[in-house]
């Protein structure tokens, strides 16, 4: 229960109802924002906030603690906001659509990254996930290479038969594409580097792309325009949706 928002209704003499209709969503929505601790989106918490007379965060303080790399929240932010993204990912499984071991997998390899780091990361990570389950979700568009599949990250096996059946699952969605590329495939422009494209809802647009030290968030014009044209290029080499799917669970079945 999300005791904080209960107080603050009552105090302004709101119900689920009442505030439900003053926002634009269901009664039942808004109830469950109480009962069962939901978070909505971005937009939906402002006018929450803003009728009980309050900050967003006062009352849904989670998605205002970022435990991601500093330099990564400018990009977090971003992300929540987006109405959709385009990820082509050479190397690994999208952040958006990994599953916490795998996850962990990731960032404890090579003991770069202290372990206690490791968790904050990931817990991070996994909230920044739920984008995809909002009330009005992320549209997301990933293309990964067929080594992503192949690749074992961690030491346990079960770690990539799980991270694969995720995926393809996610894949089924309606709001969800996994396509791969499939790894007889020739070089293409993508395998220069991982990118992220994001739109959002009033037209903006911003790209992410990421290195061995940092990332960077792009909004020059001109770079948008190049990475749109890579971006075309790895979609022309990926295999189309379905099959994409059945790749991914044939594979799956190698690693059990």
């Amino acid at each position: 229960m999300n005791e904080t928002l209960r107080l603050a209704m009552a105090d302004k003499g709101e119900t689920a109802q009442s505030l439900a209709g003053k926002v634009g969503v269901d009664p039942k929505t808004a109830g469950r924002w109480v009962a069962d601790g939901r978070t909505p989106h971005p937009g939906t918490r402002a006018a929450v906030a803003a009728v009980l007379g309050c900050q967003s965060k006062e009352l849904w303080p989670e998605p205002h603690r970022r435990r991601d790399m500093p330099w990564f929240q400018e990009w977090a932010q971003l992300e929540q906001i987006a109405s959709s993204l385009r990820s082509y990912q050479p190397l690994l499984v999208p952040g958006l659509l990994q599953t916490e071991a795998y996850a962990r997998a990731v960032l404890a390899t090579g003991g770069l990254v202290a372990p206690v780091q490791v968790e904050e990361i990931v817990a991070a990570r996994l909230a920044r996930q739920r984008v995809l389950e909002r009330e009005v979700p992320l549209q997301l568009v990933a293309v990964i290479d067929e080594v992503v599949l192949r690749r074992r990250v961690g030491g346990d096996r079960a770690v990539m038969a799980g991270q694969l059946l995720h995926l393809a699952e996610w894949g089924e969605r309606e709001h969800v594409q996994v396509r791969v590329i499939p790894a007889e495939n020739p070089w293409h422009t993508g395998l220069a580097g991982p990118f992220v494209l994001a739109r959002t809802p009033d037209g903006g647009e911003a790209a992410y792309l990421d290195n061995q030290l940092r990332g960077q968030v792009v909004t020059e014009r001109a770079d948008l325009a190049s990475l749109g044209a890579r971006w075309e290029s790895v979609t022309g080499e990926a295999l189309p949706r379905r099959r994409s799917i059945e790749l991914i669970r044939e594979v799956a079945t190698t690693w059990t």
